[in-house]
Parts: C-alpha cells; sequence; structure tokens
C-alpha cells in the first residue's frame, strides 16, 4: 500500500532562516499521525506546503500520490485542511456556514442536503443549527470548523492545533470526533501541543527546527529513553530543581506541574540518595520514586 503523505528532504526558509530543513516523512492510509515539536518546529510549514499553499526551495512531497509542486489543484479537492484560525463567517448561522463552504467546494446540490444532516448529528451542533458562530463556544467554533473542513468528503485531514485554547470537555469531545473519523478509515496529520493528545496517535513525529527526529508508537516511547527518571515532589520544586541542575550529576531536570522529572544513567537509589544529599532540608518533605518516562521526557532528551 503506497504512503498517503510521502515527505523526503523537503526544505523551506524565510528570510535566511530555515524553517523545515531536509525534513523525511511517511504517513500511512488510515493512520492517526501527530506532529509534536516547539513553537517555530516547521510543523505549520510543513502542513500548508501540503495543501499546495507554499513551495518547497528543495525537496519531494507527495499527496495520496500527486506531487504538490504540479498537482496541488487536484491534492485541495481530496484533503481537508483546518488551519490554526479557521475563517469562520460570525454572521452566518452553524448551517448557513456549512452551505457557504459545501458551495465553495462545489458538493453537489443532491449530495449537501444529506451531508449537511450528517456533519449536524456528527459534531453534536444539530440543535445550534440556527446560531451565528459568533455566539458560540470556543469548543463549538473548531466543530464547526471542523465540519466545514469535512463537507467534501475528504480522504485525508490535515489539521494545525486544532484543540489550542480550548476548555479540556470540548477538547476530548473534538478527538472523540477523530477516533469516529479514523475508524472510518480517514487519515488524519495532526499537530498539537498537548501530550495527551499526542498519545492518542498511532504514531508521532518528532519535529525540531525542520528536522524529523523521530517517529514512534506511544506504547514503545519509554524504550526511546536513556536511562533511569525520577518524579520528585517537595515543598519548594524550583529551588530544589536549580540545586539538581547546579550539582551537574543529572542529565536532565524538568520542572512538570507539581513535580520534578531527573534522569541520570545510574541505579535509581543513587539518584534518590543524591537528591537527599543536594537537599537535606527539604528530606522530611521529599516524595521520590521512579517512573516511565512520558512522551515530553523523551522529547526533552531528544532535544539535548
Amino acid at each position: 500500500m503506497n504512503p498517503c503523505i510521502e515527505i523526503h528532504g523537503l526544505k523551506k526558509s524565510f528570510h535566511g532562516t530555515a524553517a523545515v530543513d531536509g525534513l523525511e516523512l511517511l504517513v500511512q492510509p488510515g493512520e492517526m499521525f501527530g506532529m509534536i515539536g516547539p513553537d517555530g518546529a516547521g510543523k505549520t510549514t510543513t502542513l500548508r506546503i501540503l495543501c499546495g499553499l507554499w513551495h518547497a526551495e528543495e525537496g519531494e512531497a507527495r499527496v495520496l500520490g500527486h506531487d504538490v509542486r504540479t498537482e496541488a489543484h487536484r491534492i485541495r479537492r481530496l484533503i481537508g485542511y483546518m488551519p490554526q484560525k479557521f475563517s469562520l463567517y460570525p454572521d452566518l448561522t452553524v448551517a448557513e456556514n456549512l452551505c457557504f463552504f459545501s458551495d465553495l467546494f462545489q458538493v453537489h446540490a443532491d449530495e449537501r442536503e444529506q451531508q449537511l444532516k450528517r456533519l449536524l448529528a456528527f459534531s453534536r451542533l444539530g440543535p445550534f443549527a440556527g446560531r451565528q458562530a459568533r455566539a458560540l463556544s470556543g469548543g463549538m467554533k473548531q466543530k464547526l470548523a471542523l465540519s466545514c473542513t469535512l463537507i467534501h468528503t475528504p480522504q485525508l485531514l490535515l489539521l494545525d492545533e486544532p484543540t489550542t485554547g480550548v476548555d479540556p470537555v470540548s477538547r476530548r469531545e473534538f478527538w472523540d470526533i477523530l477516533n469516529e473519523l479514523r475508524s472510518e478509515g480517514v487519515t488524519i496529520l495532526v499537530t498539537t501541543p498537548y501530550m495527551d493528545e499526542a498519545a492518542a496517535c498511532d504514531r508521532i513525529a518528532f519535529i525540531h527546527k525542520g528536522r524529523l527526529l523521530t517517529v514512534s508508537r506511544p506504547a514503545d516511547i519509554p524504550s526511546l529513553f536513556q536511562g533511569k527518571l525520577l518524579e520528585i515532589k517537595s515543598r519548594r520544586n524550583r529551588e530544589i530543581g536549580r540545586c539538581l541542575t547546579a550539582s551537574g550529576r543529572f542529565d536532565s531536570v524538568q520542572i512538570f506541574g507539581d513535580c520534578i522529572h531527573a534522569s541520570a544513567r545510574v541505579d535509581p537509589k543513587v539518584m534518590a540518595a543524591w537528591v537527599a544529599e543536594l537537599a537535606p532540608e527539604e528530606k522530611a518533605h521529599l516524595q521520590i520514586k521512579e517512573i516511565p518516562a512520558g512522551i515530553e521526557d523523551v522529547f526533552v532528551a531528544l532535544l539535548k
């Protein structure tokens, strides 16, 4: 089976700064494929090149068997692209926005009514079909944007951080919809800043400075981590974190919410002893345990 997306040696720069720098990537049909990386890693640039909105300076990219350089017009009819800021029409109702995009994508009149009913039910927006887009919550706007992206029944979805700034409940509902689409055979390439969303993908690409660091299934990610990892809780995490970093004994020290993650290539008991030694005044209040590495731990390690 041919890849749904095939990228080889892709390069794109802006004002002399590389945004995409020799990127290699393969996405298989039916996959939910996640891309994670810091701001400026090249994720958005890559999606825009795949849509044919921007042209790469070097390399090759094929989408659904079509070359993005010469067949962008064909690609656009086969894909759905949802950018970070999707342009809904605020004065139009939910149903009117869907009708507008169905006209834009030249959905046949015989199919349009059926598509509207299906998407309103699918997105749980049926009760709000007559509400203006400006009056929708953030999560509902994103569901409407996704529905507009789906109006022409694309084979491939390209989603650029679709749930950024959306409340946790709406994020979960949005991903429930994505999982339904995946079960229907739609291929999805999604960028996300949320590690729990990345973990829901079939495979994850770690991107940094326009390059691919690695690709992994979520279940295999802990095996990419070199060394052992401790979770440390105390009353003064930031102060102790600085202390551990300054000691030079640990490969990595990061603050994660209400705890510290510290790693080294030694026995965890030795690491725990180091922590107690470096923070004697906190010894009675320290909570230390070994944990498996998560996606963010692995990503931080890959950047070093």
